[in-house]
């Protein structure tokens, strides 16, 4: 694990929330849970979670609204969540980081953790992505690829960077759990 930014002080360590980010496919949602059971915290997926608040799935949302409309919605939920929640493990859908504004509330009121796949690592998860996302239905596998390199460089402004090509997501969770616990035993 790299540890890459440091941390805001305004909030204690102990009540930060946990930000996972990273490309679509490379487990934030499964290892979200996991941490967030280890940690005794409440899990929310933002794109689950702006599902609830607009009653419809994220597919129908860019279908019917747009994906401007998609990363508006976005931008006001986590924003908020950023300013009135703690002690949440967050799993953000992997466009949700590229918004200025949300890329600014994670970073000063949480941890973010980036959970770095490798470009053969995510070509093998394609298959399974592709119905789900819908951002991929409309691109070449060139354009995903660059897709993949851009948002990359963005996932780059982190606190700490995981490479999760050759581990389990439990151990990648159970790796990220005691990195963390250690943190508040340090904070005192």
């Amino acid at each position: 694990m790299q540890s890459n930014l440091p941390l805001s002080s305004k909030i204690p360590v102990r009540e930060k929330n946990i930000i996972l980010i990273g490309f679509m496919g490379a487990g934030k949602t499964t290892i979200g849970q996991l941490l967030a059971e280890k940690l005794g915290r409440e899990f929310l997926d933002a794109d689950h979670e702006i599902e609830e608040l607009h009653g419809m799935p994220v597919t129908e949302i860019f279908k019917t609204m747009g994906e401007p409309a998609f990363r508006q919605m976005e931008k006001e939920y986590l924003t908020k969540l950023c300013r009135s929640e703690r002690e949440k493990v967050v799993s953000l859908g992997g466009g949700s980081f590229m918004q200025e504004a949300i890329r600014e509330a994670c970073l000063s009121s949480g941890i973010v953790y980036h959970l770095d796949l490798s470009w053969d690592s995510w070509l093998d998860r394609f298959e399974a992505l592709i119905d789900t996302r819908p951002i991929l239905q409309s691109k070449s596998l060139a354009e995903v690829e660059e897709m993949f390199a851009s948002r990359k460089l963005v996932y780059a402004d982190n606190h700490h960077t995981i490479a999760v090509d050759a581990q389990t997501p439990e151990q990648i969770a159970e790796a990220m759990a005691q990195q963390i616990k250690a943190g508040w035993t340090r904070e005192g």
